[in-house]
């Protein structure tokens, strides 16, 4: 096989014309690794080391991209990386590589999960829904939860702001409470607790 042509079509990125009429999108790595130029003749071995280094770059290049608009657990971005498309062996070299740059980092992401978490008033169940729906290693979730807050102020807090203003006795308003309570992920008796001493409250 032999390259006709090389494109440039972004800054660091070219098109590989080949005498058979296809093309492959090559980097600057790829041109200098495989000494690419208009006339050169590629056996099929070197053809087929190109194809997957070129694989490998555009996969990496995808996922830079993809960690840049958000932040992300490594699975998370394996798992998204085979969606688009990638090879699967390819995703887990992206992978790989970017814990080595040090821009993956599943410990640290499971604790920003958990900041997020308090900060939106979520209990300890709601929280550990979070890091299962961001596929976080499960053995990371213990030391990640020590970071919620004692739940008892959080749930005065929010249970004050949704009962001001009612009757100890309003049954629906109550459970209202209690249900919006329980979405948040606080355990029932966390809950019937803080009811307790929000009626304690009422009667002082």
């Amino acid at each position: 096989m032999i390259v006709t042509e090389l494109q440039q079509i972004s800054q660091e990125r070219f098109s590989c014309g080949l005498s058979d009429g296809t093309a492959i999108k090559v980097g600057l790595n790829q041109i200098a690794d495989f000494s690419l130029f208009a006339g050169r003749e590629l056996d099929p071995e070197e053809l087929d080391a190109l194809r997957a280094a070129a694989g490998r770059q555009r996969c990496r290049e995808r996922a830079m991209r993809i960690i840049g608009a958000r932040a992300m657990s490594e699975r998370e971005l394996y798992d998204r990386l085979v969606e688009k498309g990638e090879d699967e062996h390819d995703a887990a070299d992206a992978v790989a590589w970017l814990l080595q740059l040090h821009f993956l980092n599943d410990e640290s992401y499971a604790e920003s999960v958990i900041r997020f978490c308090a900060a939106k008033g979520y209990g300890k169940r709601r929280a550990q829904q979070e890091l299962q729906r961001r596929k976080l290693p499960r053995e990371l979730w213990d030391a990640a939860l020590e970071g919620l807050p004692e739940p008892d102020e959080t749930i005065d807090r929010l249970l004050r702001s949704r009962l001001r203003g009612a009757d100890p006795d309003d049954r629906a308003a109550l459970k209202k409470a209690s249900d919006a309570l329980l979405r948040r992920g606080f355990g029932w008796d966390e809950i019937k607790d803080a009811v307790e001493r929000w009626k304690a409250g009422l009667e002082e």
